[in-house]
C-alpha cells in the first residue's frame, strides 16, 4: 500500500426512545459536502479508540455517549491516506445537544429508516443494513 492508514471511529448514537442521530454535513465541508454523516472522527496519534470516539461526539455533537457493540467496519480511499472505519454502537447518556459548524442538520430517525438518508458513501453498508448490526 502507497498511502497512509487512518482511523475513524464513528457511531450510531441511540437516544432513549431507541432512535439513531444522523448529522449532516455542511456545504462548506471538504469531503461529502450535504451528505449525512455519523459522529466521530480521527484518532489523535496514540489516542485510545473509545476516548476518540467519545471526544469527537462530545465535539460534533455535544453528546456524552456510552459505546457497547462494534456496528461494523468500512473503508474509503482519499488523495493522500486510506480512511479505515470503525462503526460502533452507543447509548446518549447525557450533554446537551449542539450541532458542531461541520454539520448543518441532524434527524433522529429509527434504526429502518436510516437506509432512506443519503448517507456518505463508506457509512451506507451499515446504515442500509442495520438488520446486520450485532445487537
Amino acid at each position: 500500500m502507497d498511502k497512509p492508514l487512518v482511523i475513524s471511529v464513528k457511531t450510531l448514537v441511540r437516544d432513549e426512545d431507541g432512535r439513531y442521530l444522523a448529522i449532516r454535513r455542511s456545504p462548506s465541508s471538504k469531503n461529502n459536502a450535504g451528505q449525512w454523516d455519523l459522529p466521530g472522527g480521527k484518532t489523535d496519534p496514540g489516542e485510545d479508540v473509545l476516548e476518540a470516539l467519545a471526544r469527537e461526539a462530545r465535539e460534533e455533537t455535544g453528546l456524552e455517549i456510552r459505546p457497547h457493540t462494534l456496528a461494523g467496519s468500512s473503508q474509503s480511499e482519499a488523495p493522500t491516506r486510506v480512511i479505515v472505519y470503525l462503526i460502533l454502537l452507543s447509548d446518549r447518556v447525557g450533554g446537551t445537544f449542539a450541532l458542531s459548524d461541520e454539520h448543518d442538520d441532524y434527524r433522529w430517525v429509527q434504526a429502518n429508516e436510516l437506509a432512506e438518508l443519503d448517507f456518505c458513501e463508506q457509512f451506507k453498508p451499515i446504515t442500509d443494513h442495520s438488520e446486520n448490526w450485532w445487537v
